[in-house]
């Protein structure tokens, strides 16, 4: 089965998500791993033909991994 540019690009924000979740404290791990899977699960129903609405999402999505990525966040809740 070969992904479409946008289905590389989701999934690509999905590995930088757990890559990022991994330099998070032990304790907190989870919460973020579980934030992420969440988000993008919340939004899994989306019709695959509403560009604009993914590519929304995918630089909302960026936008937060890069506020959720920096040093000073330790924890995020679900």
């Amino acid at each position: 089965m070969r992904l479409s540019g946008l289905q590389k690009q989701i999934l690509g924000l999905y590995r930088e998500c757990i890559r990022e979740c991994r330099k998070k404290p032990q304790a907190s791990r989870s919460h973020f791993q579980a934030f992420a899977r969440n988000e993008f699960n919340r939004n899994i129903g989306i019709d695959k033909k509403d560009f604009a609405a993914i590519e929304f999402l995918l630089r909302k999505g960026r936008r937060q991994l890069e506020t959720y990525a920096s040093p000073g966040v330790k924890d995020i809740r679900v």
